[in-house]
């Protein structure tokens, strides 16, 4: 996938590239955002760590981008080679849509309050085409989560980090899991896995990403990371060569509210994160109920959009203010 100015196949260089800034890091690599001196726009560019993790797995990520392209998913402009900010050595990575707005997790910081219901519906309903979409080309995404849901200027969801992305008929077995998964150095991907991933013999399916997605369903209708911070260390053990994790354990239901499909998207939730993975719905059934509440609630929001733009100007003032008064 390229844009008329860049040829197929052909990496963008640090010629065309500048104002680097490095936005997120993580265990597998960075992600800096540049300024494209011809297209006039800024781009994200995901580089992986080296010695993590092999270059192939990047290419590996551009193909799932690629043939998940949708307007669900976060868009991929092509690769880069060079070596950014005038670092040694030379390095490959991924060339991405720049999405202001930052992660479903950012904001969750960033607000400490439980979403507007019509911003809930809508992001429930686009992480569920988008993710439909990727089942529906055999394709898993196998670390769906609060983190790897980036949010446009219009808090729009784009599925995003497929670097764990498989064919959904491939094997992930503990063993060819990065180093970080295994130990719980990325805490927050035990939180949304079902349970029975946790076995060493397991072997990836559809049920995994549509578990994942049932946890998240919490996570946005509360606003908030599940489980206590403890989780990961307590529940999700090292023990031999497995992961030992205890079945029926899934976060209390959020508080009720007088909401339009508010029993819906909570029945959804709840159906997602069964413990039989047999009994979970597939994303196109699930689209059935997030389509039919997010119409429900469509009117509602541009109000709640503006609301929230409001906070985040909020949010900006009063960091600077508390920069000032330390500076001062």
């Amino acid at each position: 996938m390229a844009l008329p100015s860049q040829k197929p196949n052909e990496p963008l260089g640090d010629e065309i590239l500048q104002d680097w800034e490095n936005i997120g890091s993580g265990g597998f690599g960075d992600v800096y955002k540049a300024r494209h001196k011809d297209w006039g726009f800024d781009v994200a560019i995901k580089l992986l760590h080296r010695g993590v993790c092999p270059s192939a797995s990047l290419w590996i990520e551009a193909e799932v981008m690629t043939r998940a392209s949708c307007d669900c998913v976060l868009r991929l402009y092509g690769t880069y080679k060079g070596f950014p900010r005038g670092g040694e050595p030379m390095q490959e990575g991924l060339v991405m849509a720049f999405m202001e707005r930052g992660s479903l997790q950012s904001l969750f910081d960033k607000l400490h309050d439980p979403l507007l219901w019509p911003l809930v519906c809508r992001l429930a309903h686009q992480v569920a085409v988008g993710m439909n979409f990727l089942h529906q080309q055999d394709l898993m995404h196998g670390d769906l989560k609060p983190c790897n849901v980036l949010l446009d200027d219009h808090f729009n969801a784009k599925l995003a980090d497929f670097g764990l992305s498989r064919v959904s008929t491939s094997c992930m077995s503990t063993s060819c899991m990065p180093t970080e998964e295994k130990t719980g150095y990325l805490q927050g991907t035990y939180k949304y896995m079902p349970p029975e991933a946790f076995d060493s013999s397991y072997h990836p399916v559809r049920a995994f990403d549509i578990y994942s997605y049932g946890i998240l369903l919490w996570s946005i209708l509360s606003g908030k990371e599940p489980y206590p911070c403890s989780f990961s260390i307590s529940y999700a053990m090292k023990y031999h060569d497995s992961i030992y994790f205890p079945h029926n354990i899934q976060p209390p239901t959020p508080k009720k509210i007088d909401k339009e499909g508010w029993n819906e998207l909570v029945n959804l939730m709840e159906q997602c994160w069964d413990n039989d993975p047999s009994k979970r719905p597939k994303f196109k059934d699930s689209l059935e109920t997030t389509e039919a509440v997010f119409s429900q609630n469509r009117d509602g929001i541009p109000d709640a959009v503006c609301q929230v733009e409001k906070a985040f100007r909020g949010v900006v003032q009063h960091l600077f203010q508390k920069m000032k008064y330390r500076a001062d």
